[in-house]
């Protein structure tokens, strides 16, 4: 296994405000330059799902969902709008509620195991959904930036996400590119664990990242030791499409 004593974390900020159709890649070679940095070999981009899903155009106007009787009566014990339930239901195979009130869990038709499946509303009248394969983002985003700065780096992308059993939001990985998803530990015993080792590269990013109005989208972690390969974070789901 792959060893790590300590490593560094810095966020790219201030970080324009991304549009559809916007490169993710410029803006991020552009604050660099603005910071004085560089991307080393070896260097996580933790990107964060939202601005992906703004250049990829996944945004969904909410007088457009007509919402079902489940939709209804979902809305009616959750307090969520009608139609963002509506679409939760339309993104997921399978949901609960967490509480009397929510959070709605869902597990998303990608396999994720998320908060509200994920989407996320959009003022006024809207709604984004996920990249809509958040792996493929991840190694476009690593292929650009690799023919940019013509080094070796990994990238991952991370969503906010609330957990059914405790209170609060936390961060997940939802694809990754440069990088294996798993990590193999071993126990002087010979006891051996696999551990969601994207998950804690988004955690450890996931400081800095904060959440709602931080405005600093994408983290470099520097220093972390790790295992190269582009299988992605779908490899580790249990449920996979």
């Amino acid at each position: 296994m792959n060893t790590t004593s300590a490593f560094t974390a810095f966020a790219l900020e201030p970080f324009p405000e991304i549009k559809e159709g916007a490169s993710i890649t410029q803006a991020i070679n552009d604050v660099l330059a603005e910071q004085g940095q560089t991307l080393r070999d070896g260097d996580i981009v933790v990107v964060a799902s939202k601005p992906v899903s703004v250049a990829e155009g996944r945004h969904v106007s909410l007088d457009t969902i007509t919402p079902s009787q489940e939709a209804l009566e979902l809305s009616a014990r959750t307090g969520k709008p009608a139609e963002i339930v509506q679409l939760i239901l339309d993104e997921s195979t399978s949901h609960f509620v967490a509480g009397d009130r929510g959070p709605i869990i869902a597990q998303h038709r990608l396999g994720y195991q998320l908060t509200s499946a994920g989407v996320d509303r959009a003022e006024p009248g809207g709604a984004w959904l996920l990249p809509a394969d958040p792996d493929a983002s991840a190694r476009r985003l690593r292929d650009e930036l690799a023919a940019a700065t013509g080094i070796c780096l990994a990238v991952v992308i991370a969503d906010s996400d609330g957990r059914a059993d405790r209170r609060g939001a936390t961060v997940i990985s939802i694809g990754a590119a440069g990088i294996a998803p798993l990590r193999v530990s071993e126990a002087p015993s010979g006891k051996r664990q696999e551990e969601t080792f994207t998950d804690m590269i988004t955690a450890a990013a996931g400081i800095i990242l904060g959440q709602r109005g931080r405005g600093a989208p994408v983290v470099v972690l520097r220093g972390i030791a790790f295992q190269a390969g582009d299988e992605g974070v779908g490899a580790m789901l249990h449920h996979r499409p």
